[in-house]
């Protein structure tokens, strides 16, 4: 059977790595480079394994044959990766002011 929503979840889950990825290594150097406060990598520790789970998710849901799973698990890697980005980037931001 041929699923025309392949390809859309394909790229989905890619672009949910890369989101998920991208940022929490730019704050890691950001840490590592001592251009923010180190009170950050409390955050990073906290928002790096939710992050790290819906890159799990992502995979796991681009991998799957049949549409309504994948779309599932799409859906939770998007709200993992969405909830690391708030604890990181949002701290981050609340502790700089």
């Amino acid at each position: 059977m041929d699923d025309p929503t392949r390809t859309l979840r394909f790229y989905g889950g890619l672009a949910a790595i890369v989101f998920a990825i991208g940022p929490a290594l730019m704050l890691a150097l950001l840490v590592t480079r001592g251009s923010t406060p180190r009170s950050v990598t409390g955050l990073l520790i906290a928002g790096v394994p939710v992050a790290v789970a819906g890159v799990v998710y992502a995979v796991r849901g681009m991998a799957e044959r049949r549409p309504e799973v994948s779309a599932r698990r799409l859906q939770v890697a998007w709200g993992l990766v969405a909830l690391g980005l708030v604890v990181m980037l949002g701290g981050n931001a609340l502790l700089r002011m």
